[in-house]
């Protein structure tokens, strides 16, 4: 990824022009002067998922979702 620097004060006639730079996968760092304030990056797309992928790699037991005695809510051992 290329890195453009920007100064402020020219971004908002050519902000459109920045857009279309950073679309295409350049780094865009908007400066005041020489200190950095902002950078523009692409957004990364959501990566895919895949079902099933850990299948078989938790086990659960038979009585999971089975009501918890009154001692686990009382505290009581």
């Amino acid at each position: 990824m290329t890195t453009q620097k920007i100064d402020i004060q020219s971004v908002f006639p050519t902000l459109q022009e920045l857009l279309v730079a950073v679309k295409e996968g350049t780094e865009v760092l908007l400066t005041e002067g020489d200190i950095p304030l902002a950078r523009l990056t692409p957004v990364e797309p959501p990566s895919t998922r895949t079902a099933g992928l850990h299948q078989g790699a938790i086990q659960m037991s038979d009585d999971f979702d089975a009501p918890l005695p009154d001692s686990f809510w009382l505290g009581d051992e």
